[in-house]
């Protein structure tokens, strides 16, 4: 029997790009809307009804809201939007950061696709808090690296207009006053004492990025090297598809350069540690509709259904 879906934001970024993973796949029935009532209340409370799973492309308002259409008991929710990643009954959808996160995801109702920057900063700092290297209390800072698919389709629109501002040629940091949304996530789930400083940039690119983490080798709680920092993360991700760390000589084999589009189109994620004896680089480098996004979800249905957790991606 085939799984019902209904994609509730089909026509959003992450949405279209989660319906065209589905091409192709004989386990899977989309329930589809009509265009002309993709946001009449009724119509999608009947279609979300009548699901199996039905995934959340929405802005977080909507995304509440939808889920207050629920009725039907057996009827599972993975939401792509920010709004219930910190919220209490919800399963958090990185299954790599231990046993309890995919069982979580296996057995849930109600599952939370990590943001694109939080994925690759948790994916990076959680491990390391989990086994007692960094403290909790370290003032952890961040930076960040996004091609422009991740803020949406009308930034997408801006972006490949004609006549598009000169400054949209560069690089542009934004969030300068330290309140970017995915930081609550970033703090609660890794289990930092402080709100992590963070400054990401979106650059003339379509999609890909690279988060990264500076740190202060002597305020680890142990002394760590690069090559240590790297042999603690393969056997923390040991086994896990999703996950691949670099060799120590990755990055000088690149010219010295992780570029935020060197993996496009690819559904995992690497990571990184460069620097020297007393500072390093801890960096993830992915797609920001792929790992971070669509590809994230489609992982958690996969999880769900019991199926190869890479069914319909690309690795």
């Amino acid at each position: 029997m085939k799984t019902k879906i209904f994609i509730d934001g089909s026509e959003g970024t992450t949405g279209l790009r989660i319906n065209e993973r589905f091409s192709g796949r004989d386990d899977i029935e989309i329930l589809s809307i009509n265009s002309e009532l993709r946001k009449d209340l009724a119509e999608r409370k009947r279609l979300i009804n009548e699901s199996d799973i039905t995934f959340l492309c929405l802005p977080d308002a909507a995304a509440r809201e939808a889920v207050g259409l629920v009725e039907n008991d057996n009827v599972t929710i993975i939401d792509a939007s920010t709004a219930h990643r910190t919220e209490n009954g919800w399963a958090y959808g990185l299954p790599e950061l231990s046993a309890a996160h995919r069982e979580a995801i296996k057995k849930g109702k109600r599952i939370a696709v990590p943001g694109c920057f939080a994925t690759g900063f948790i994916s990076l700092v959680y491990p390391l808090v989990a086994g007692d290297i960094l403290p909790k209390d370290y003032p952890v800072s961040c930076f960040a690296l996004s091609g422009y698919s991740g803020a949406g389709k009308k930034v997408i629109a801006d972006y490949e207009s004609a006549d598009r501002p000169a400054t949209y040629s560069s690089g542009r940091e934004y969030a300068l006053t330290q309140q970017h949304k995915h930081l609550k996530e970033m703090q609660k789930i890794t289990g930092l004492a402080r709100t992590p400083l963070f400054s990401p940039i979106i650059d003339d690119y379509y999609s890909g990025m690279v988060v990264s983490v500076p740190l202060y080798t002597d305020l680890l709680k142990k002394k760590e090297t690069q090559e240590s920092l790297l042999s603690y993360y393969r056997e923390y991700y040991h086994g896990e598809k999703f996950i691949e760390v670099s060799k120590a000589d990755d990055e000088i084999a690149a010219s010295g350069f992780i570029a935020g589009n060197g993996l496009s189109g690819w559904d995992g994620l690497k990571i990184y540690v460069t620097g020297n004896e007393e500072r390093v680089v801890l960096s993830a480098q992915f797609d920001n509709l792929g790992k971070g996004a669509s590809g994230a979800a489609i992982q958690c249905l996969n999880i769900l259904l019991g199926c190869e957790e890479d069914k319909g991606l690309v690795l």
